[in-house]
């Protein structure tokens, strides 16, 4: 079955209730990316009346770990997956609706297949670049993600 934002928005309601009630959502997901939105409200600003950093991060992070999930159940192994590093870069202030995009599921596809084929983790760097609604990057969220096959 594959992953859909509808089912992916419903997870995470029930497992990822902070993402949710935050406003984070998956918007679309397809073989090379994956879109997530969020709107600036009160509840998940900063004292300076923008978007809080780690609200973007977790929209950035969903970006990537729903393309990493999807990946993974495409391929039908049994693979873990593992943030093992992020870093980001914030340019203007977050106001008003953020959608950050993740376009790198053919790097990941060469990264999933490698970790097959050789039994060995693997690590792959994926960038998530959140905009505002004039297109305008706001930050740039970068994470490494560990992949291994079990057993």
């Amino acid at each position: 079955m594959k992953l859909t934002p509808s089912k992916i928005n419903t997870f995470n309601l029930f497992n990822l209730p902070s993402v949710f009630l935050m406003g984070i959502r998956v918007k679309t997901i397809d073989n090379a990316s994956c879109t997530v939105t969020v709107k600036h409200r009160w509840i998940n600003q900063n004292p300076f009346k923008s978007l809080f950093w780690a609200v973007q991060g977790m929209a950035a992070e969903l970006t990537t770990g729903a393309l990493v999930m999807s990946k993974i159940k495409e391929s039908g192994k049994n693979i873990a997956m593992l943030v093992a590093n992020n870093n980001a870069t914030f340019t203007k202030k977050a106001t008003g609706v953020i959608t950050f995009t993740c376009s790198e599921g053919a790097k990941l596809d060469a990264a999933i297949l490698k970790a097959i084929e050789t039994r060995e983790g693997q690590t792959i760097w994926m960038q998530s670049v959140g905009e505002n609604s004039e297109g305008i990057p706001v930050s740039t969220f970068n994470f490494e993600w560990t992949i291994k096959v079990r057993g």
